[in-house]
């Protein structure tokens, strides 16, 4: 039996993950979920990418995203209503991301960690991005342990630490990939239903370490090593998909496969 084991969110893109018992998925995704994220003085995203350090910092915010808390590694903490300010537009990654920035102390505390001047962005809709064709539907991804096991083996690991993937939902009990076979189908956990709609490509933020943001194991190479790439050239890993119905997703809950999404 499939069996969530694990659900993770972050209030603040790139920031350190944070593991709740529970989500609830909306059509957009969880509201709290990657609502504010940091763009630098050009309106350029700022992410582990070029900041692996940023993910010693670990964030919260309520649903409307009205409060934010940050706590740092030195146990610091900033806490306090999320003031707007001025409208800014960043591109994310192939979406369209459009927000205020945020007024008080909070970026100021991030530029050591980020290594530039940062401004912190809330995104003004829910799902935190728009695509490409108009929708603002947010993806959930889903990752299984053993495919997480099978990755260990190619890097010749006892296992794999699935934070550094930030997937928002992880399983257990599955084989090395059976994910992939779900793509087209549709997905029951707990009262939510999702629609797999594709398998996911990995960035270089998989190579860092999940705690310190240092580069410590090149997933990347491993994956292509026995995964090969797809036609844009993308190391696959783990699945997206879209909330079919919106519901409650708990640790512990059963993944139902059904039939095809269609």
């Amino acid at each position: 039996m499939i069996r969530v084991s694990r659900l993770s969110i972050a209030p603040v893109r790139s920031l350190g993950l944070l593991h709740p018992p529970s989500i609830d998925l909306t059509e957009t995704g969880v509201l709290e979920d990657r609502r504010f994220y940091l763009a630098d003085e050009h309106g350029q995203l700022v992410d582990r990418i070029t900041a692996g350090r940023l993910v010693r910092v670990s964030s919260w915010t309520n649903p409307e995203a009205t409060r934010l808390r940050l706590t740092f590694p030195d146990g610091a903490v900033i806490d306090g209503d999320a003031e707007l300010g001025e409208p800014i537009a960043v591109d994310i990654y192939e979406r369209h991301a459009v927000g205020h920035v945020v007024v008080g102390p909070w970026a100021a505390a991030l530029q050591p960690l980020a290594g530039r001047p940062v401004r912190l962005v809330r995104c003004d809709l829910p799902a935190g991005t728009r695509r490409r064709d108009g929708q603002v539907k947010n993806a959930v991804s889903v990752l299984s342990d053993g495919s997480l096991r099978r990755l260990a083996q190619e890097l010749g690991q006892p296992s794999i630490d699935g934070r550094r993937f930030r997937m928002l939902i992880e399983v257990d009990g599955a084989e090395a990939h059976e994910e992939d076979a779900w793509i087209g189908r549709r997905i029951g956990i707990g009262s939510a239903e999702l629609g797999i709609v594709k398998a996911d490509a990995r960035c270089a933020i998989t190579t860092q370490d999940p705690d310190t943001g240092e580069r410590d194991l090149d997933t990347l190479r491993a994956i292509i090593a026995y995964r090969g790439l797809n036609a844009k050239r993308q190391a696959l890993f783990g699945v997206l998909g879209e909330v079919a119905t919106p519901g409650r997703v708990s640790v512990g809950d059963e993944v139902r496969v059904g039939s095809s999404a269609s």
